[in-house]
């Protein structure tokens, strides 16, 4: 992959895509490519905080567990994902596992190499920072979420949410997702029971808010699903 193609790529990250293709070259000089097979962890929760990973193909799960070793899942990423997001500025251990879903390419940025780039480049920093700024907001909308909203309500906002992160569009309000998720994923999502979502993904088909296409894949009608929030 040549210096252009990295360019490209990491541009397209929104932790990056203000910056110019000047200040793009010190932050391409430190990236380096790594490829994991299936089943893989990245890193194990609880391990000291070395690294910030850009995902350039393939699937990662972020997980969690607790002292009676029963996982939380608290998110799948795809081509495009960074993680940990708070990775390069915080000094601490990895608060989650990363395993790899199936083959995955990635890059990762050093952190102490690039706490010594933000320090010669301050322009870069500010630009930075205002990408933080956002999403915090994110977060601290999905924890309304989960103070604010039931269950049924917290299924329904998260199948929007992959509809966005991993939905193809099939027509207007219309989307399918392009990642097969279990009914046991799904719950370890939003921290409820297999049995509660598998409850709720049936009466979404009964009101005819989704579906599932031959091979399995949910099909969504953001419509409807809107029209449940209300």
């Amino acid at each position: 992959m040549n210096s252009n193609s990295i360019q490209s790529f990491l541009q397209g990250f929104p932790l990056f895509k203000n910056l110019s293709d000047f200040e793009i070259e010190p932050i391409i000089d430190i990236a380096m490519r790594k490829v994991y097979q299936d089943g893989t962890h990245i890193f194990m929760q609880g391990d000291e905080l070395t690294n910030v990973y850009f995902i350039q193909e393939g699937l990662v799960k972020i997980y969690k567990t607790d002292i009676n070793g029963k996982e939380q899942i608290v998110n799948i990423l795809q081509s495009g994902d960074m993680f940990p997001h708070q990775g390069f500025f915080r000094q601490d251990n990895y608060p989650a596992h990363a395993e790899a879903i199936n083959e995955i390419v990635l890059f990762y940025i050093p952190i102490k190499a690039f706490e010594d780039l933000l320090i010669m480049h301050p322009e870069i920093s500010i630009k930075i920072f205002r990408v933080l700024g956002d999403i915090i907001v994110d977060l601290q909308n999905r924890l309304g979420e989960k103070m604010f909203h039931s269950t049924y309500e917290q299924i329904i906002m998260l199948l929007l949410r992959l509809a966005k992160s991993h939905g193809e569009v099939m027509a207007e309000n219309k989307i399918r997702i392009t990642t097969q998720f279990t009914n046991r994923e799904f719950a370890n999502m939003i921290g409820s029971s297999r049995e509660t979502v598998s409850r709720t993904l049936t009466l979404l088909r009964k009101q005819a808010s989704m579906d599932t296409d031959p091979n399995g894949y949910l099909i969504l009608y953001l419509d409807k699903l809107d029209e449940q929030l209300l």
